[in-house]
């Protein structure tokens, strides 16, 4: 198991975020046999499939190792702010010390009994050249495979932070922990990760010492994972909820009750909001524009049935306690007479 010991100033340190480049590393998974781990993104992985083979798929795919589907830690950093800029990430990507690249692939490859895969140990003889080819590579996979369903991403990701950001508030930490997975357990401010595979058997004890926590949301990882060497800045990174949506392409069917009563289109965008999303994210579900899902928003949050919340630079919306009532009542079956 790893334990983070954190101090009360620690704790409160704590602090969540997500990266898109993180997304675009982990989620080379996809191509790896490791898809059936990941069973909600199995349309995402589909609906890329033919762009991705058009790629260096060659140099993508090495870079995920085969028995457990670790990636070298160089290449998902912990993000410097809640939600970065993947500009700026490939930026700082490129700027990474190529030193540190043949120790960072050891470390991602030789515990499982695997070599460093052919590509990578021949490009290993110039560490900048591959760096720079990995960054391309990547960047290139992000704008062809990953950039279209980023709206879509995106809103899942930032849902989580908001449901994080409640629970904790209303709950403390030790729902917050426990929330996020069953290997996650939080008491007398150690958290525990009760982790397997090809790890020592000896607990790991990681000291915060000031170095802030950081958890971030993924679409493409099962359970929970953190940095493979215990000396890197401390991070989590975990399953994101409500990943279904991911998989979703329409809005879910409504009764006709509820389309009398609000009209198809806000009947139909009250049925989506179980969840929170953007009028982005919205508006690609429903193949409308975003200025036509703004005004119905606008109606249901001033009628009370949404409300709405801000994460940095985007609003989310979701159901109210009154819109869920009503969805609620719409959707169940007739009692018996």
């Amino acid at each position: 198991m790893i334990r983070f010991r954190l101090e009360l100033a620690d704790l409160a340190a704590t602090s969540f975020a997500y990266s898109p480049l993180q997304e675009t590393v982990l989620s080379l998974r996809l191509w790896t046999g490791h898809a059936a781990r990941l069973p909600h993104v199995r349309t995402l992985a589909s609906d890329m499939r033919a762009a991705f083979h058009q790629l260096d798929h060659e140099l993508l795919t090495s870079l995920v190792a085969r028995h457990r589907y670790w990636v070298p830690d160089l290449l998902t950093p912990r993000p410097p702010v809640p939600a970065p800029d993947i500009r700026a990430e490939f930026a700082a990507l490129r700027a990474t010390d190529p030193a540190l690249l043949a120790p960072d692939l050891e470390r991602t490859f030789l515990p499982l009994g695997e070599p460093i895969p052919p590509r990578l140990a021949a490009g290993l003889r110039e560490p900048a050249g591959l760096l720079a080819d990995i960054a391309d590579a990547l960047e290139t996979y992000w704008t062809a495979c990953l950039l279209p369903r980023w709206p879509r991403i995106r809103s899942v990701l930032e849902a989580d932070l908001a449901h994080r950001a409640r629970t904790l508030a209303e709950h403390g930490a030790g729902r917050l922990f426990s929330g996020i997975s069953e290997r996650l357990t939080w008491s007398e401010g150690i958290l525990t990760i009760q982790r397997n595979g090809p790890w020592p058997d000896a607990t790991t004890d990681i000291p915060i010492d000031g170095r802030r926590l950081l958890l971030t949301p993924s679409c493409f990882v099962d359970g929970v994972s953190t940095m493979l060497s215990p000396n890197a800045p401390p991070h989590i990174v975990y399953t994101t909820r409500a990943l279904a949506v991911l998989g979703e392409s329409a809005a879910p069917p409504v009764p006709r009750s509820l389309e009398l009563l609000l009209g198809r289109p806000r009947a139909q965008l009250l049925a989506l909001l179980t969840e929170p999303a953007t009028t982005t994210e919205l508006a690609h579900r429903l193949h409308v524009t975003p200025p036509a899902v703004s005004q119905h928003l606008a109606a249901l949050t001033a009628a009370h049935l949404l409300e709405r919340t801000r994460q940095g630079r985007h609003v989310h919306y979701r159901q109210s306690a009154l819109g869920a009532a009503l969805h609620t009542a719409q959707t169940a079956p007739p009692p018996h007479p």
